[in-house]
Formats: C-alpha cells, sequence, structure tokens
C-alpha cells in the first residue's frame, strides 16, 4: 500500500488522466442518450474539453481555468443542458482555490464563475422554457461550487502555513548552524590563544634556562644541575596547562591525576615572577591598591598579559634587560602595565598588529582585552625599552 501511495503521489498527471477518462466514459453515455442530434457535436466538445481539464488541472491549472470558463460560457451559448461533464468544474474550482502556485486573481475568478455560472444559465433557460423551479436548481449548483471553492480555499491557507512553519524551521536552523561554526571559532581561537600563551612563555623559559646550563655545565655544574631542574618543572607546568587546554576537546576524559589544572589568576603572577627570575630576567613587582575577588576572564587575561610581555622582553628586550610589572586596584578597573628597558621590538611588529617572530603575541592580547571589554595599549617608551599597558575593566560576574 505505501509503494502504490507514494508511486500515486510521484504520477499525479497520471491519476488525473485515469479520472479524466473515467469521467469520459460516462459524459460519453450521457450525451449519446440525452442531448438531440443537432447539439451532440457541441455537447461532446465541451465534454472532451471538461476531461481534459480534468486530466491536465495540476500540470496547468490557470490555463485549464480559462478552458473551463470557455466551455461554460459555450454551454450558456449553445444553450446545452447540464453535461455529465460539468463534475470537472467543481474539481477546477477547487484545484485553482487550493494551489499556492496559482495567483489569487484566477483564484478570485474561479470563484466569480462559481457564483455567475449558474445564474446565467438559469437566466438562459428561464427564457426557454419558463421554467420557475430552475431557480432552485440553480441554487444548488451554485451553492456545490461556492463550497468546493471554500474547501480550496481553506487547504491552500493551511498549505501555505505549513511552508511558513517549515522556512521558518529552516532558517532557525540555519541560524543554529551558524552560531554553531562561530561558537567552534571562537573556541578554536581562544584555544589558540591560551597554547600560544603557554608554548611562547614556557619554552623561551626552557631555551634560556638551557643555553645557561649548556654554558656553565663544565665550570659551574651546580648552576647546571639547577637550571635543569628549572626547566624540568617549567616543562611539566607546560605540560600540566596543555593538558588543561587539550582536555576541552575531549568528551568526559579527565588527565591521569585526577582534575584539570584550573586557569591561573592573578594570585599565580608572583610564581610567574619567580620562575621568569630564575630565568635571568630581573623583574620588579608590585601591586598597588586593595586586591580583592576579580570575575575569572579579567584574572585570566591579566596573567596572560604579563605572561606574553615578560616573554616578548625575553625574546625582544636584549641582553642585560630588566622588567617592571604594576597591577593597580581602582574602584571599577584593573590596570595592568608592564615595562621594560631593553631595546624592544621593531616598529613594524606592534603597528602591524602586534605579530611577533613566530605568532600574534600582541594580536593575541588586544582579542583577549577586548573579549572582556577593556583597552591595551603598546608601544615603546620614553627612554628606550617597551610598554604594555592594559585597562581592564571590573564588573560583577553573574
Amino acid at each position: 500500500m505505501h509503494r502504490l501511495y507514494d508511486f500515486l503521489r510521484r504520477h499525479p498527471t497520471g491519476v488525473d488522466t485515469f479520472w479524466a477518462l473515467l469521467l469520459l466514459g460516462f459524459s460519453g453515455l450521457s450525451v449519446a442518450s440525452d442531448v438531440e442530434d443537432v447539439n451532440q457535436a457541441v455537447a461532446a466538445s465541451l465534454t472532451v474539453g471538461l476531461c481534459l481539464a480534468v486530466a491536465l488541472r495540476r500540470k496547468a491549472p490557470v490555463k485549464m481555468l480559462l478552458l473551463t470558463l470557455a466551455i461554460g460560457v459555450g454551454q450558456v451559448i449553445f444553450n446545452i443542458l447540464p453535461l455529465f461533464a460539468n463534475l470537472a468544474m467543481f474539481v477546477i474550482a477547487y484545484t485553482v482555490a487550493s494551489s499556492p502556485a496559482v495567483p489569487r486573481w484566477a483564484s478570485r475568478s474561479a470563484l466569480a464563475g462559481a457564483l455567475v455560472g449558474p445564474t446565467l444559465a438559469l437566466w438562459r433557460m428561464w427564457t426557454l422554457t419558463m421554467g420557475r423551479d430552475l431557480l432552485m436548481g440553480a441554487a444548488l449548483v451554485t451553492l456545490p461550487l461556492v463550497l468546493a471553492w471554500v474547501l480550496g480555499d481553506s487547504v491552500r491557507t493551511r498549505r501555505a502555513y505549513w511552508a511558513q512553519l517549515e522556512e521558518k524551521a529552516d532558517r532557525l536552523e540555519k541560524e543554529r548552524e551558524a552560531q554553531s561554526r562561530i561558537a567552534v571559532a571562537a573556541e578554536r581561537a581562544r584555544i589558540a590563544r591560551e597554547l600560544h600563551d603557554v608554548v611562547a612563555h614556557n619554552v623561551s623559559v626552557m631555551v634560556v634556562q638551557a643555553d645557561g646550563a649548556a654554558y656553565v655545565l663544565d665550570a659551574a655544574p651546580d648552576q647546571a644541575r639547577q637550571a635543569l631542574q628549572t626547566i624540568s618543572g617549567t616543562g611539566r607546568q607546560a605540560l600540566a596547562e596543555m593538558r588543561r587546554l587539550l582536555g576541552v576537546l575531549r568528551t568526559g576524559e579527565q588527565p591521569e591525576g585526577g582534575e584539570y589544572v584550573p586557569q591561573p589568576g592573578v594570585e599565580q603572577l608572583a610564581d610567574l615572577v619567580d620562575q621568569v627570575r630564575g630565568a635571568g630576567l630581573p623583574v620588579d613587582f608590585r601591586v598597588e591598591g586593595e586586591p580583592r575577588p576579580l570575575p575569572s576572564s579579567v584574572e585570566l587575561t591579566a596573567y596572560r598579559i604579563v605572561q606574553e610581555a615578560l616573554t616578548n622582553t625575553r625574546k625582544h628586550g636584549g641582553p642585560d634587560v630588566g622588567a617592571t610589572v604594576r597591577l593597580s586596584y581602582k574602584d571599577d578597573e584593573l590596570d595592568v602595565l608592564v615595562e621594560d628597558d631593553g631595546r624592544g621590538a621593531e616598529h613594524e611588529r606592534y603597528e602591524a598588529g602586534g605579530a611577533d617572530g613566530l605568532g600574534h603575541g600582541l594580536i593575541g592580547m588586544r582579542e583577549r582585552v577586548g573579549m572582556v571589554g577593556g583597552s591595551l595599549d603598546a608601544g615603546p617608551r620614553q627612554g628606550g625599552g617597551f610598554r604594555i599597558g592594559a585597562v581592564l575593566p571590573l564588573k560583577p560576574e553573574r
């Protein structure tokens, strides 16, 4: 049954042709028995036209409507009594009213034909036969025609409503897909920034310590051993942070040893500064104002700014460079200032957006600061060196 139903749905013109042939057979019998010889040719032609309209009603509904209206006018002109094939007019009225592809003027024309056609036929027969009972007959014909049109129009309205619902559902689905793509892109950018900060900072410390250990390996083995311990600790810290970052790409997995390492904040800045000092970079670290709990996004942003700035100082500051880190708590903002007295980065690096030698350090800083609604100022400072200042608004976490 399902196959048969699917076949009929795929071949609507074939189904309509079957009913048209069935209508033609019964109509032929009616024409042969009821119509006078003088009108048989006209009646037969009109019957064939009505059956053709039924066969092609869904393939060319407007043309079949015009053909049906013309046939109705022909019946009035030639005084052809109602035919069995006139059932096609009910079908055409329903088809034109129910199809969303049919213009509204065609649907209204079908309604007008349903209202006026039987009345014209009544007027024509009235003048010839003076039969007053035809008034009731015309009403009985008009009412089913109008009901067929009303039924078709209600189906059209329902189809349009469902089409709007489907269109809205498709649009919402596309919007959800677009939002998902945006969210994925934002998450990938966030992970890229985190990986850049972790790798750039920790690998830089390890390289500096490794170079120092190689230089003093023979002359001062104790210092070399201390440098190797620093490299080991820095590597473990880098691995722990990378496990935390890569953990967001897994589903339901946790690293060996328990929970992921929490995101760093301002409380870990002292450890960061100590680590940098251990790598050979003198850093003056000060906190101004009264420390207080901060939104996690602000804490992570402040930490990453200081981390990236100190990494850039080691990479671009040159020999004998020193750095200053200031963390200032204010009423509605947190100011982060990192300065060094080295030679600084080349002019093109911060003017072009901040791409460092291997990544996009300043670009990542600007993105981080922008995500929390803050501002970043980076560039050479008077007297030499480089300066990075950030203003992070403090909004209470919801």
